[in-house]
């Protein structure tokens, strides 16, 4: 994680709104510095002790459909920078091409394999090879797609000072947000002024919260409710 000087940060983000975040999180480098090594140590250890899930879920995506096992998408991280997310690949193949950019509660494109995979929460898994090569962390905004991205306002600029997360509080609260979703007429409009401004606000907010037991807690949590929903 490089936390770049004001000066050096993409003009697009240079605004006071943003200065007023920067500044924050100036003053805790040191805690960033840590962030950044818990990242590359935790995403390797389970790297390691998560392959025998990764090589499973790998058997039983190519069984039960045809496609490649991992989903990638164009996503937006630190500075504006575009990546590629990993995921497994839980819905058919050109998905992206069949409807919106969200997936809704019983979305036709999921696959059979998918809807479990989903449900079990480990189609994030390979994010874990997103976080080891500091593209994301495990804790920060859940990165979004370009086109969402344009319509942050000057504040929500904000977020893209750190890397995007795997879990945050956002992601936990709006853990349903597909179901939200399912009966609204255009999605992506619903999401962009209903949903994302609200999301936003909590992501910002946690950005005056960040610590590395403030991080432990968000990952503590986000363990529970992985496990609480399972039980279901």
């Amino acid at each position: 994680m490089q936390f770049k000087q004001w000066e050096e940060i993409p003009e697009f983000m240079q605004n006071e709104e943003v200065k007023l975040y920067y500044e924050i999180l100036s003053k805790k480098r040191f805690q960033l510095k840590v962030k950044r090594l818990f990242d590359i140590l935790g995403s390797l250890i389970l790297i390691i002790l998560l392959s025998p899930v990764l090589l499973v879920v790998s058997f039983w995506i190519k069984l039960d459909s045809e496609g490649p096992i991992f989903y990638k998408q164009e996503r937006v991280t630190q500075y504006g920078r575009k990546f590629y997310i990993f995921k497994f690949r839980t819905m058919v193949v050109n998905a992206d091409q069949m409807g919106t950019l969200i997936t809704t509660a019983y979305d036709s494109r999921i696959t059979k394999a998918g809807e479990k995979i989903r449900k079990l929460r480990v189609d994030e898994i390979p994010q874990l090879f997103n976080i080891m090569i500091g593209d994301m962390s495990f804790v920060g905004t859940r990165p979004e797609v370009p086109q969402y991205v344009m319509a942050y306002t000057d504040e929500m600029k904000a977020t893209l000072l750190l890397p995007a997360g795997v879990t945050s509080e956002a992601s936990i609260l709006y853990r349903d947000e597909d179901k939200l979703l399912k009966n609204a007429g255009n999605v992506d409009e619903i999401y962009v002024r209903e949903i994302l401004p609200v999301k936003m606000k909590i992501n910002l907010n946690s950005i005056k919260k960040i610590s590395v037991l403030y991080e432990l807690n968000i990952i503590a949590k986000t363990a529970f409710t992985v496990i609480a929903i399972n039980r279901q």
